[in-house]
């Protein structure tokens, strides 16, 4: 599709921990129906079902892809999608940073246009695999390395900045402090910075993260299929991505890099 002078229904890979239900939700019925899920694939199970794991996925694909006129409409409902689970709620391992990077594999091969992930990764359970601030060059952790080369290859990589903000860590986690992506903050809807959203700057001392949207009290569809509000940059990041779709759609003859830049000038 980098090639391609027209872009129709602009293919979003959304890299999760699970999409639980959300081919059930009426919200998000029309992405089925429609055969706009393209592909689904789990790296933490190679045989599993991404539809039976942790609903966060749902949470995020419903801020993009949910197509309920008069109820709930999502900032990218037309848009196709490939739902790829890479992390594991159950544990933390630096293995789910190798997972991620298989995801964005096959999400390139897939001809994937946006990548949405709402993941972040600092402390593990194991204290040896940990990062440490100094970690965030955006060339140093095994996911901030696959982040970086998969905008290089022609992708628009949006990644949640974390939720950090008010704990003794504070700052951006891995991958948001990859090269040539967007990293998304959380505000509230006055536009003041939400308090639990990371800070930057990355440890080499660039602007991290580069734009913020509204990541407090923001609706989204559970794998209930009920419409609740929650909080985190994990869903200011799809209103970024399904954003940056739409602009995507309007100019298509723009690089993923001159999608990125105008959304950061903007």
């Amino acid at each position: 599709p980098y090639t391609t002078l027209f872009r129709s229904n602009v293919i979003i890979a959304v890299i999760d921990a699970g999409f639980y239900r959300a081919n059930e939700t009426p919200e998000l019925r029309s992405i089925f129906q429609e055969g706009r899920v393209i592909a689904s694939k789990d790296f933490v199970e190679p045989y599993g079902n991404v539809f039976n794991e942790a609903e966060h996925g749902t949470n995020v694909l419903s801020i993009m892809a949910s197509f309920l006129p008069d109820t709930f409409i999502g900032t990218a409902p037309k848009a196709k999608y490939i739902l790829l689970r890479s992390e594991n709620i159950y544990s933390e391992q630096i293995i789910e940073e190798y997972n991620w990077a298989k995801a964005a594999e096959f999400a390139d091969s897939a001809g994937c246009d946006i990548i949405n992930s709402s993941l972040g990764y600092s402390t593990f359970d194991a204290a040896s695999q940990s990062h440490t601030y100094s970690d965030l060059t955006g060339n140093c952790t095994p996911i901030s390395k696959a982040c970086t080369m998969a905008a290089s290859k022609g992708m628009l990589v949006v990644n949640a900045a974390g939720n950090e903000g008010n704990s003794s860590w504070k700052y951006i986690s891995a991958p948001a402090d990859s090269y040539g992506i967007l990293s998304v903050g959380a505000v509230y809807s006055s536009s003041a910075p939400a308090s639990f959203s990371s800070l930057g700057p990355s440890a080499d001392g660039r602007i991290k993260p580069e734009v913020a949207a509204l990541g407090a009290s923001i609706p989204l569809v559970g794998g209930d299929g009920a419409i609740r509000v929650g909080n985190g940059t994990s869903f200011a990041s799809p209103v970024v991505a399904g954003m940056a779709a739409c602009l995507w759609q309007a100019f298509p003859e723009a690089s993923a890099q001159e999608i990125r830049s105008a959304i950061i000038e903007s």
